[in-house]
């Protein structure tokens, strides 16, 4: 049981990880400036270790099969919200079209200003992981990451990286900006992995 669970309902206490607050709001946090978005240039690309890269325009990316995800957000900084829903393409969409190579074990996620986060691929696999542009029936605010932000629910809210340009796979691991910074590279809330300290040996027996 976390420092803050205690209070809640157990129904409630069940969805929030040790270490966590349930929050109303939806907190703002972000590194650097928030982009413009241009329609006529912006593109989303797949690429590295896949058999056939990607470069979709937004109305490309928007003409793909959508889906729903009804999912809790949890940042590392200790907020935790409950029942978003969020509206995109499910990241196997992108997946099925690039044809990753049996290399593939990573992905890097690629953003405005050249920001960027990591994980497994087997952790981006998940039936929840999507890339978003609607939460809770609007168009993400700016500042929550429009056009198109990553959603991986299971993961600490860093790894749902905001203005998302590129995704791409890779054999190795490379950490990206926070977790350079010391932050956990798997980052599971209900885990507590918050700190790279925390990884090892993990880290070496995981893809």
């Amino acid at each position: 049981m976390g420092l803050f669970t205690k209070d809640y309902p157990a129904e409630i206490a069940a969805r929030v990880p040790p270490g966590q607050h349930l929050v109303k709001t939806w907190p703002v946090l972000h590194y650097g400036p928030i982009p413009r978005f241009d329609g006529q240039t912006w593109d989303l690309e797949v690429s590295g270790a896949v058999e056939r890269p990607l470069v979709l325009s937004y109305e490309e990316l928007r003409a793909l099969p959508t889906v729903k995800v009804h999912a809790d957000m949890h940042c590392v900084t200790g907020w935790t919200t409950l029942d978003n829903d969020w509206e995109g393409v499910a990241f196997p969409t992108l997946l099925e079209r690039a044809l990753p190579k049996p290399e593939a074990k990573w992905v890097i996620a690629h953003c405005a200003y050249g920001y960027t986060s990591n994980l497994s691929l087997a952790a981006m696999e998940d039936d929840d992981v999507l890339v978003a542009w609607r939460n809770n029936g609007e168009d993400l605010a700016p500042e929550h990451g429009w056009p198109l932000r990553l959603v991986v629910p299971k993961r600490y809210a860093w790894k749902s990286a905001k203005w998302l340009t590129g995704l791409e796979l890779t054999d190795h691991n490379e950490r990206g900006f926070w977790e350079v910074r010391g932050y956990h590279v798997h980052a599971e809330p209900f885990a507590e992995e918050r700190y790279g300290y925390q990884e090892r040996p993990r880290a070496e027996l995981e893809p």
